[in-house]
């Protein structure tokens, strides 16, 4: 006799086979999604974006990132040992030319400019003294010259005395020969009393040269530390924005410090960077293009730095229109380098249907048609704007450029019209 199965077992039983209905309701039903997908033959024209081919320049571009700077920024440091007694001024002003920034405490320089100041006029005061020191030996030498000459001409006349009275007899050759002897002694003591004075001359003429050049040293240390005060007094020399300030009032700064930063944001240039991958092509001279918000600025590379950082090459362009209205500090940019330009050559706008490779299949819409054709082309340059095709599309016809890679399998698409 056949016995009721228990409440549980029968639940479970229908539960079980509720769940392997479901489960294959949905496998059905996703075969059948996935076949109509694979059959489907058609999309909507309001999904679709098509570009009509054209001739015109077309110019390759590697792709970069790039941060507006200002073209000008001056480091303001500190021509002295100094503290700092007041900050004027704080980031973000604009300064005009002429006025202050900082207030320093100049009092240490101003001692030693009086230092230097001192030992200047004691130099003075030695070249004067050495100067009449100088003269009074000169003339002192000069006077015993003369004196001496005045003796040379006595000894001479003594000479010529002695040789008239021994002619006469009246006196001995050994009175002329003393004479001449003495007259001899006269002569070369003379001509020692002016090697004296030649070489005093001399030696005192160079040791108040370099007496004076000593002084000339210090009037130049004192005119360069009387430069160094004025240029303590920190103050804008041209109009710009202060972009960083020492605000540590009270500290000691020393000499060749940095103060302030001054940004002239009248002119910009941009600091780009890309990866390292296209290192061997990076370089100066190369033309860019900077695209600055729906702005594109043309420049070139000035600068390519040596060093490879995290695997990131950086460069500098200058650009042709470095006071354009779009520019902003610290913006960013995308840049585009240009290394290679087709002068003519069939091209077509830039959009998702182009992958990056140089053989590839586009749809191609014929006029006055919704049928839209595969067809297999070869790409040549391109950049953020344009393809250019070498192969495959003919100025004037419609290319679809959204991507349809889903229906790659398909030579045709229908495109469906937009509802009314």
């Amino acid at each position: 006799m056949d016995r009721e199965l228990a409440p549980e077992v029968a639940t479970r039983s229908r539960n079980k086979s509720l769940l392997v209905g479901a489960v294959v309701v949905v496998v059905l039903a996703g075969a059948l999604t996935w076949t109509r997908d694979a059959l489907k033959t058609s999309v909507k024209a309001e999904k679709i974006r098509t570009a009509t081919a054209e001739i015109g320049p077309v110019e390759n571009a590697l792709d970069a990132t790039g941060e507006v700077i200002p073209a000008f920024e001056q480091i303001i440091t500190s021509p002295i040992r100094a503290s700092i007694r007041r900050v004027l001024l704080t980031p973000g002003t604009s300064v005009k030319p002429g006025q202050p920034i900082l207030d320093l405490d100049k009092s240490l320089t101003e001692i030693e400019l009086e230092k230097i100041n001192d030992q200047l006029a004691l130099k003075r005061n030695g070249i004067d003294q050495l100067r009449m020191k100088l003269n009074k030996s000169l003339f002192d030498a000069e006077v015993n010259d003369q004196i001496k000459l005045l003796n040379i001409n006595k000894l001479r006349a003594d000479l010529e005395g002695a040789r008239r009275l021994q002619k006469v007899g009246g006196s001995t050759g050994e009175d002329v020969t003393s004479a001449e002897n003495t007259l001899r002694v006269a002569e070369l003591e003379k001509k020692q009393l002016e090697n004296d004075l030649n070489y005093n001359r001399q030696s005192m003429g160079a040791s108040l040269r370099e007496t004076t050049i000593q002084a000339q040293i210090e009037e130049k240390n004192l005119k360069e530390l009387q430069h160094k005060l004025k240029q303590a007094d920190i103050v804008a020399d041209r109009p710009g924005v202060l972009t960083w300030v020492n605000e540590n009032i009270g500290s000691a700064v020393n000499e060749g410090e940095m103060l302030a930063k001054l940004a002239d944001l009248a002119s910009f240039r941009v600091e780009g960077s890309c990866s390292d991958v296209y290192a061997d092509q990076v370089k100066v001279g190369l033309p860019v293009i900077v695209k600055v918000n729906e702005t594109n600025l043309r420049g070139q590379i000035t600068q390519v730095k040596p060093a490879v950082k995290n695997g990131v090459v950086q460069f500098v362009i200058q650009l042709d229109n470095n006071r354009h209205a779009s520019l902003r500090p610290n913006m960013k940019a995308d840049v585009f380098i240009i290394t290679d330009r087709a002068a003519k050559a069939v091209r077509v706008a830039n959009g998702p249907a182009f992958k990056g490779k140089k053989k590839q299949f586009v749809y191609v819409l014929p006029k006055g048609s919704n049928v839209a054709r595969r067809r297999d082309v070869k790409i040549g340059l391109s950049n953020f704007d344009f393809v250019e095709i070498k192969e495959g599309i003919q100025a004037g016809e419609q290319v679809i450029v959204t991507d349809l890679s889903e229906y790659e399998h398909l030579e045709e698409i229908t495109i469906d019209p937009k509802p009314l």
